[in-house]
């Protein structure tokens, strides 16, 4: 290949060509080849790095899906610091989902990252929530109405990001409950696909508290109840069961012929009990709350603390577990808070304040003096 200075000078060293290139604009033409030549090189080498780093951000990508599949969720579902694990949703999910510019878009990664994020939302609704509670209690009225639309705009949000986790499970897996159901590759296939089924729930239970509408399915609880049934009960430590049992407790007409609901939930209370993922009793206390049952919410929650203390939870599952007894804890705080003002005091989950206390036997002394 010929530089085009080379060519130029070659021309020119010969004398005839000389004047004809001076007097013919040739020159001119040679000088505007070269700009050419060379804004043709550049455009190559830059589309050739333009390729280059597409190439290399897909292969990014994929590695990074993969590893958080892999590794990252299972390495998370073993601990059970829930705070760790919103922050990281909320810190990472940016990041991970962008890799679906460049390679295939990221929808079991998303699953996870948003229902874990819908909940560090939800739980600042529940904040905001006995913060308006305590209010109440105090006769601070306009403090009140305050928190109460802090805990809506929480609720919103959070309503947002679990159906954002709904629709990528559609995504990945298909219509949950449209036909067959999905093969599964493995566990956490599996699990991923209970998680969304959760997100979709909580989407909708959030909506409704938000006051608001951000457009998830009002039929998202009787298409959770029918692809919950691609689901082991029993591997799953009863959570299957316990969704189908709590959408048939709060739907008027789910209940299909010849069920109990309240029943069901207590038989897959003892399997998570068993199993030492407690996710159970969430539903249970939800579908408790629903009828307006206080003395039920109660006993669920003395379950819970009991189970705790007998059994640990699961080494794989610690964090679903951890999950299940915060929001437990909710629950707790927030009868405390309706009734007295403050939240469960610290180390006496599963007591009341109206509980009766034990009477202590006492010795009459006077004789002995």
């Amino acid at each position: 290949m010929i530089h085009t200075d080379v060519l130029f000078q070659r021309l020119s060293s010969r004398g005839s060509l000389r004047w004809w290139c001076v007097n013919s604009g040739l020159a001119a033409s040679v000088v505007r080849l070269k700009s050419v030549i060379a804004t043709l090189a550049l455009s190559a080498i830059l589309s050739g790095c333009g390729a280059l780093n597409h190439m290399m951000y897909k292969t990014t990508g994929d590695v990074m899906q993969g590893f958080s599949r892999e590794h990252t969720i299972p390495y998370l579902m073993s601990t059970g610091d829930l705070a760790m694990g919103c922050a990281m949703s909320e810190a990472t999910a940016p990041l991970l989902m962008s890799f679906g510019r460049v390679t295939d878009e990221p929808d079991q990664l998303a699953v996870m990252l948003y229902l874990s994020a819908g909940g560090c939302a939800e739980e600042q609704g529940r904040e905001h929530e006995l913060a308006a509670l305590a209010a109440l209690y105090e006769g601070n009225g306009n403090a009140a109405e305050d928190a109460m639309i802090r805990q809506k705009r929480a609720y919103a949000l959070a309503a947002k990001r679990y159906f954002k986790s709904w629709q990528h499970l559609n995504a990945f897996y298909g219509e949950p409950g449209s036909g067959e159901c999905p093969g599964f590759d493995d566990d956490m296939d599996e699990f991923i696909y209970l998680a969304g089924l959760l997100s979709g729930l909580q989407a909708l239970n959030s909506e409704i508290r938000s006051t608001s509408s951000v457009g998830v399915p009002k039929n998202v609880g009787s298409i959770v109840t029918r692809a919950a049934s691609c689901l082991d009960n029993d591997k799953w430590w009863g959570a299957p069961m316990a969704l189908k049992a709590t959408v048939w407790s709060m739907m008027p007409g789910a209940l299909p012929e010849g069920e109990n609901a309240f029943e069901r939930l207590a038989v897959a209370d003892r399997q998570g009990e068993e199993a030492g993922v407690r996710l159970s009793h969430v539903f249970h206390a939800i579908a408790a709350t629903n009828q307006g049952d206080d003395a039920q919410v109660k006993a669920v929650v003395r379950q819970h603390a009991d189970s705790l203390d007998m059994r640990s939870a699961d080494e794989d599952w610690a964090f679903v577990d951890a999950m299940a007894t915060n929001m437990i804890v909710a629950i707790s705080d927030r009868l405390w808070v309706e009734n007295t003002g403050h939240r469960t005091p610290l180390g006496q989950l599963g007591t009341f304040w109206d509980d009766q206390k034990e009477e202590v036997e006492t010795m009459n002394l006077d004789g002995l003096l």
